[in-house]
């Protein structure tokens, strides 16, 4: 242990955006349940790249005993991170030449009151839905903010709350919710709109459903 300069996250602050997870080239930063997280002191060089990416100002460079930073295990974690990064619905890869527009994405991390849920046209997806319909990114979300669950293999009380929270809390426009045409994806439009039920708001609701041959169903 030695005394140097380290990053420090603070958990109360932290919306759990992901930017500075973009912004640590060395990978010491991971979103955690929801909270931005120091993986390793090692991996971290105290430089503090990241500080100016926190929309909230939670992350701040402290001068304390750690670990030294380490250049060699550094680049074997991002040969690791590298490596491991395959298409998932909590991970950054996304069809080619569509950036996606806010992170989190999976409901289970995303803050009830992060940044950009304010005034925002909502898309609430089931996990299978990008990976069925080849224009997910260009045809579905375009101009809208994205959520993605799974409404057989998550929580449905616990997402029905958080929506709830969500748009009782933001001035969301429209909610558009992307499903499979399976009977267990149905879950996922009781869901919302439970929620908004709950939420005693009056936001437009459209449903869209993808066919297991990865064609939109016209209903």
């Amino acid at each position: 242990m030695i005394k140097r300069l380290i990053v420090h996250i603070d958990e109360e602050k932290c919306d759990g955006c992901g930017a500075c997870v973009d912004a640590c080239a060395e990978g010491a930063i991971q979103i955690v349940n929801g909270r931005a997280k120091l993986v390793d002191e090692i991996y971290c060089d105290g430089l503090g790249a990241c500080l100016g990416s926190c929309p909230k100002e939670a992350i701040t460079i402290v001068e304390t005993e750690a670990v030294p930073f380490n250049e060699e295990e550094t680049k074997k974690h991002l040969e690791f991170l590298k490596s491991h990064s395959t298409p998932s619905c909590e991970c950054h890869s996304f069809a080619k030449n569509h950036k996606l527009p806010n992170w989190p994405i999976q409901l289970k991390l995303v803050s009830v009151n992060a940044p950009f849920l304010k005034n925002c046209n909502l898309l609430i997806a089931a996990d299978c839905t990008a990976f069925s319909y080849a224009d997910f990114h260009s045809d579905i979300r375009k101009d809208k903010k994205l959520i993605i669950a799974c409404p057989k293999l998550d929580d449905a009380k616990l997402y029905m709350e958080k929506l709830t929270d969500i748009f009782k809390l933001n001035n969301i426009k429209s909610v558009t919710v992307l499903r499979m045409a399976v009977p267990c994806c149905g879950g996922l439009t009781w869901i919302v709109k439970e929620a908004l039920k709950l939420s005693d708001k009056d936001i437009t609701l459209s449903e869209k459903l993808i066919d297991i041959d990865g064609t939109m169903k016209i209903y």
